[in-house]
């Protein structure tokens, strides 16, 4: 048999056997790292090199001419070598893509403020806003828009916050519909801000009798306390109080001052 004959035959022969090495080594490799580490001797890459050099380095001997077997073989060896090694070799895997462990856009590397609430908006850092730059975050803000510089509470507020627009029924306890939806957000705040306890003062303008003014705003007061309670926020967190017609804020001798004066406040209680 010729040299050429015989060198293309082997050739042909580890080709097929390289082949078959090298699809089994990416079988393994797809089936994830405790395979791969378990894959047989003969689907390493070293091995698939050598087998490639004796591919490589046949071919090489089998199509150069007598003068130039010795270096059709060595050329031939090393291409085949690397190449076999690559075809074993087990793919990279593609890095992992970057983890926002609380899904608010600032991945955890870059997440100043990790653990923040699912909806609340964050900015660059990964940190709840604070619009006005009081310390409290404006999910949980009872008074957003505090002056620059105030001193705030703990519901960022300056002094205790009436609860504009908190009405009643006429001469009752009995909250209107516009003042739960006032109360809404006032809960989903507070519920936001579980480490601070509230405060809940009644008042009443002076129309009728003192008595009956003092228990009215103390109704009042509950009936709010009440409210809150049934959005979730514990009892316990709440202490109310009624005034009466003590502690007015405006004059009673007019339609407008009494309307100021029947109102709901809302404070620390520390």
């Amino acid at each position: 048999m010729k040299k050429s004959t015989t060198g293309l035959l082997l050739g042909s022969a580890l080709v097929v056997g390289l082949s078959g090495c090298a699809s089994s080594a990416s079988q393994s490799s797809g089936m994830g790292d405790s395979a791969s580490s378990d894959r047989a001797w003969y689907q390493h890459p070293a091995v698939c090199g050598l087998a490639g050099g004796l591919i490589g380095g046949g071919i090489g001997y089998a199509s150069s001419s007598d003068s130039d077997e010795d270096t059709g073989a060595a050329v031939g060896g090393t291409a085949g070598a690397t190449i076999g090694a690559l075809l074993c070799a087990e793919p990279n895997e593609p890095a992992p893509a970057p983890r926002d462990t609380d899904g608010d856009g600032v991945i955890d590397a870059n997440d100043q403020c990790p653990g923040t609430p699912a909806g609340v908006a964050v900015d660059a850092v990964g940190c709840p806003l604070d619009s006005d730059a009081d310390g409290v975050p404006d999910y949980q803000d009872q008074c957003p828009g505090t002056p620059a510089g105030a001193e705030v509470n703990a519901l960022g507020c300056v002094e205790d916050l009436v609860l504009q627009d908190v009405n009643f029924e006429f001469d009752s306890a009995t909250l209107t519909m516009g003042a739960e939806r006032i109360l809404d957000g006032v809960a989903e705040k507070l519920a936001a801000n579980e480490s601070v306890r509230v405060r809940i003062e009644g008042h009443t303008d002076a129309v009728g009798p003192a008595s009956y003014n003092q228990d009215l705003s103390q109704r009042r007061a509950d009936s709010v306390a009440d409210y809150l309670a049934g959005q979730g926020i514990d009892a316990d967190r709440m202490r109310t109080v009624g005034y009466g017609e003590s502690q007015p804020v405006a004059t009673n001798e007019t339609d407008a001052g009494r309307a100021e004066n029947r109102r709901v406040e809302l404070g620390e209680w520390e």
